[in-house]
Parts: C-alpha cells; structure tokens; sequence
C-alpha cells in the first residue's frame, strides 16, 4: 500500500523529482513514520531509470532518484493510495476515473496544496487520511485555488536549466504540501508562510 501517489506522464521527468523532495520533507517532519510515497505515469515507459537531467538536478539539491524506475499507472495503484498527485489537470483526471471513487482523493499537487492551505494548520500527528477527507470536503464546497495555474511544465527533451527550474518548482510545491499535511518542519523557512500568504491575498 502506497499512501501517496504522485503521477505524471511517463514517471522518468517530474514525478521522480515531486517523489524524491516530497519523500525527503516528510521524513524531515516524520522520520520513520513518515508515509510512503511513490509515483507512476499514465504511459509510463516500464521498468526505464529516471532522465539523467532529473537525476542530476535532484542530486544538486541532495535527493537521490538513481535507482527510480518508471510504472505504468493501474487501478491497483490509486485503489491502494490515501491521496493521488498530479503533475498536471491531466493526470489527476487520467487517475480520477480508474476506480469508482477516485475523484475524492484525485488532485494536481498545486490544487491540493492551495485548499490546504485554507484549512485549520496541520500537526506532525494529523492523520493523511482526515486530512485528504477535509480538503475533498472543501473542494467539494466550491473552493478551487487557481484553476488556471495547476500545471507543472513537462521539461522532456528541453535544457538543463529547464530541468532545473522545474526541480525548483516542484521542491517548493513539495515544501508547502508537507507543511499542508503535516505542519511546519524545524527548518520550514518564513517565506514559505510568506508565499503562501500572496498567492491568497
């Protein structure tokens, strides 16, 4: 059983990446008792390591994603998940219609960060489950976050430096998810809670 699941298309460019920086700040907040995580692709190329350019700008930033390798999204995978994260709105619609309830747990890692975000603070010992209940609860309501910037760009086959601003993004995005799941790390800096507070203003 996989509490998180991450998707993206082939599972070899961001959702590695959103895999490794998410794994890395829960273990910050939880240790051993952080959940696990994972991650697949709605085409994933079967059995392939991750890019080398997602390799190498997760080793700048002290994340080792060497030994990934990619899978294919199945039913079994979001059936097992406490919560599904999409790189894209494609994604998480490609994940939300594989079982028949899905679509509650089903959400773009930026769409779910955002209501979050407009939820009571989280602490170290709030349940995944509870908390994935509430923001459904909250979405369900009407509350949306920014339909029209939920994507994270795909960087296949664009420069390193691509690459990097991508690693930069979804880092950030993975920061704020643990924070929204879990509370703030010892670590957790000001302008996260900074960012936060204009992006809903």
């Amino acid at each position: 059983m996989t509490p998180i699941l991450i998707v993206c298309t082939g599972n070899i460019c961001r959702s590695p990446l959103a895999e490794g920086f998410l794994r890395l700040r829960l273990d910050e907040r939880l240790g051993a008792d952080a959940p696990e995580v994972s991650s697949t692709g709605t085409i994933g190329w079967e059995g392939s390591p991750a890019m080398p350019e997602s390799v190498e700008v997760a080793a700048e930033r002290e994340v080792d994603i060497s030994a990934h390798r990619a899978r294919r999204l199945e039913p079994g995978h979001v059936a097992a998940a406490d919560v599904v994260i999409g790189m894209c709105v494609e994604h998480r619609d490609a994940a939300g219609v594989v079982t028949a309830d899905a679509g509650r747990k089903v959400f773009t890692l930026k769409e779910l960060v955002r209501v979050l975000e407009e939820l009571p603070p989280a602490t170290p010992d709030t349940a995944l489950g509870e908390r994935i209940a509430a923001a459904s609860e909250l979405r369900r309501s009407g509350f949306h976050g920014i339909p029209t910037d939920e994507d994270v760009v795909d960087p296949l086959g664009m420069s390193l430096e691509t690459y990097r601003a991508v690693a930069w993004e979804i880092d950030e995005w993975s920061e704020r998810l643990a924070t929204g799941l879990y509370g703030h790390s010892e670590g957790a800096s000001v302008a996260t809670d900074a960012r936060a507070g204009e992006e809903q203003s």
